[in-house]
């Protein structure tokens, strides 16, 4: 679907338009358009390969677009390094949880609050403010991890290493914040508790773009959801309109249908 098709609301927050990216001979962006109104949880969803996480990566500096813009509040941040992008107001979380394993939960929240994008000072140097400490504590309280704050990082469960990533975001108090799939790997009790905080964050006024395969957690969570197919945005509407939309249909072969096991869009 052309970037000229695609309507990304005058509200958008956050927004690409007309986003392209290739590695070789493989366009996994092709003319990728999408918004992100204010104070929204919006999905992002697509069959494996479609370009979610490239998207994820050109709006978040990791990766440079070859052509198109992104927009943060109508200011253009295309190109930008992570670390100018972290510093504009856009935090994120990966598919794949990044933490340290090796030093205490409370120690990778001090790590991240001396953190401008990327990591400044070495991680065995935690001299931090009272200040500092005070704020990291009411994060892992906020997250449900506060019991767990001086044990190592790397005893915590998938679902729990999830949630500190969320708390390791939300030290720089980003307005907008990028999930990479967080339903992935926790269990239902977890689940319900992210799927809270996240609601929490959105009436404190936190915009959330989320890429996710659990189409549950997508129904029952996101105001609006994006739907892409080999690297362009093809719907965008309410969850239970794009749960019936013929082009989604066909962009997943028949499996949009709720797994009995796991409730995946794969």
């Amino acid at each position: 679907m052309s970037s000229e098709t695609v309507d990304v609301g005058c509200e958008a927050l956050l927004s690409a338009k007309g986003v392209q990216k290739s590695f070789g001979g493989l366009r996994a962006l092709v003319d990728c358009t999408l918004g992100v109104r204010p104070r929204s949880i919006t999905g992002l969803v697509g069959p494996n390969g479609s370009g979610k996480t490239t998207l994820f990566n050109v709006i978040t500096g990791y990766q440079r677009p070859d052509g198109g813009r992104i927009e943060l509040d109508e200011r253009d941040i295309t190109g930008f390094s992570p670390e100018k992008v972290f510093a504009s107001g856009i935090g994120r979380t990966f598919q794949l949880t990044r933490v340290f394993a090796r030093i205490s939960v409370l120690e990778n929240m001090l790590v991240a609050s001396q953190r401008t994008g990327v990591w400044i000072r070495s991680v065995l140097s935690l001299d931090s403010r009272p200040d500092e400490r005070q704020r990291a504590m009411e994060l892992l309280e906020f997250v449900g991890l506060a019991s767990l704050a001086h044990a190592p990082a790397g005893s915590l469960s998938y679902g729990q290493k999830k949630l500190l990533e969320l708390a390791y975001v939300l030290v720089a108090d980003p307005q907008v914040i990028l999930l990479d799939e967080p339903a992935g790997g926790i269990n239902p009790t977890l689940l319900n508790q992210l799927r809270d905080r996240i609601q929490v964050l959105r009436s404190m006024g936190k915009t959330f773009l989320v890429i996710e395969h659990n189409l549950r957690f997508v129904t029952e969570l996101c105001d609006y959801v994006w739907v892409m197919d080999q690297g362009s945005v093809i719907v965008g509407g309410p969850p239970e309109t794009i749960q019936t939309d013929q082009r989604v249909l066909d962009a997943y072969l028949g499996t949009m249908e709720e797994d009995d096991d796991n409730d995946d869009l794969e």
